[in-house]
């Protein structure tokens, strides 16, 4: 398993942009995520739950397992990037 795990809801715009920014990530840096759906898989939206010591409470939800860091809601690729790169 990647060391970066991505919690998206299915039409969230929010997510959709940080998912383009994952897209670049893996292009540019050899850098993957590992995309867990939570709208509509309930499993999944326990282990974003589980998962999630900062409160975000919603998606997106961007976590590096390593470092422990997270990035909760709206980010920029370099904010990516930078998780990422921790």
């Amino acid at each position: 398993m990647e060391n970066l795990l991505f919690f998206y809801g299915a039409d969230c715009d929010h997510c959709k942009e940080i998912e383009g920014c994952l897209e670049r990530l893996a292009k540019d840096e050899g850098i993957k995520a590992t995309h867990f759906e939570v709208y509509n898989n309930e499993e999944n939206a326990k282990k974003m739950e589980e998962l999630d010591k900062m409160g975000c409470g919603g998606v997106p939800f961007l976590l590096n397992t390593k470092t422990g860091k997270a990035i909760c809601g709206e980010a920029t690729y370099s904010e990516v990037k930078f998780l990422a790169q921790e």
